[in-house]
């Protein structure tokens, strides 16, 4: 059969059948019998009966024989392991990065932590006639940005020494910036209101694994003339359902 470059569309019903099945197992929470998972999917028993002997014998389900139940197998850990690894965040982020600077008309950002510094590794700029500065390798300073703020938030370290003061509003006092990096943990985003350039304006939010570990940062950032009062609220919003979706399957 030739290649067409486009994704099969055509379904196999046994196939969709036993998706269903680990779907119910997977909502339940909780190990199910054959009669439930039945009730579950709407399929008579003994269609369920064999489409579970499938799937256990293929690793996907594990029987317990002392309570006659289903639950799923560690073949699906080692699959979605996988999965985990061949991820791209920079792939996965792209759309989202593209939707946010679309519906607030900025700049959004996707930047990566590290030990003690944070990158950008993708932008997706703004049509705007004044754009904001973004690049990528670009380093978000930690006290004077959104992004290193909320890099702080989830464990970065700030350097030793005085705080450089970029503009008159960058926060170079530690003992302030210790409490409003702490706020910033604790309502999930942090902004910059021309901290780092005297034009500039940011917010941001945390990207966090299953278990709250910080895997990225979203940005949102533009001209402080017009940021303010324009993208900023409903930008938080935005960024923090990218995000959670993001966190989801990372």
């Amino acid at each position: 059969m030739a290649r067409t470059g486009k994704p099969a569309v055509r379904q196999v019903e046994a196939v969709q059948r036993a998706i269903a099945v680990l779907n119910v197992l997977a909502e339940a929470g909780a190990d199910l019998g054959t009669n439930e998972i039945a009730r579950r999917t709407g399929f008579n028993v003994s269609s369920v009966s064999r489409l579970l002997a499938t799937l256990v014998d293929g690793g996907l389900l594990q029987y317990v024989p002392s309570t006659g139940l289903y639950r799923l197998g560690i073949r699906i850990l080692q699959l979605a392991n996988v999965a985990r690894e061949k991820l791209d965040i920079r792939t996965l982020a792209r759309p989202y990065l593209e939707e946010v600077s679309e519906l607030t008309g900025e700049t959004a950002t996707l930047s990566l932590p590290g030990e003690r510094d944070v990158l950008t590794v993708d932008f997706a700029a703004s049509d705007t006639s004044v754009r904001s500065v973004a690049s990528i390798g670009r380093n978000s300073v930690a006290h004077a940005t959104a992004v290193g703020k909320v890099f702080l938030a989830w464990g970065g370290q700030l350097p030793e020494g005085d705080l450089t003061a970029y503009t008159e509003r960058t926060v170079t006092d530690r003992a302030a910036l210790t409490a409003e990096i702490d706020r910033v943990r604790e309502q999930g985003w942090a902004e910059a209101i021309r901290e780092r350039e005297p034009e500039l304006s940011a917010v941001a939010v945390p990207v966090l694994d299953a278990a709250a570990s910080l895997v990225a940062i979203l940005g949102v950032q533009g001209p402080a003339t017009r940021f303010a009062e324009g993208p900023m609220p409903d930008a938080v919003d935005l960024l923090r359902e990218r995000a959670a979706l993001i966190g989801s399957v990372v």
